[in-house]
């Protein structure tokens, strides 16, 4: 996927910020829990061919906080 592209694209939805997942060749809109397939290199920027995410996908996508420190 090209770089420029990248972070050209915004969700066409929204208009907010796109998730790169390289494995699963998609672009995800966390606001609108949308996944954009891409295909053969092309990103298939329409809504009616994106997935919904699921919360559990949508979970794994939210930055890990690290754990907290127990007081001695």
């Amino acid at each position: 996927m090209n770089q420029k592209l990248l972070e050209i694209l915004v969700c066409p939805v929204c208009k907010g910020p796109l998730v790169y997942k390289k494995e699963e060749k998609e672009l995800i809109c966390k606001a609108d829990r949308l996944a954009y397939p891409i295909r053969d290199d092309i990103p298939v920027m329409l809504e009616g061919e994106a997935r919904r995410i699921s919360l559990e996908e949508y979970d794994a996508l939210a930055p890990q906080r690290p754990a907290p420190v127990a007081a001695e």
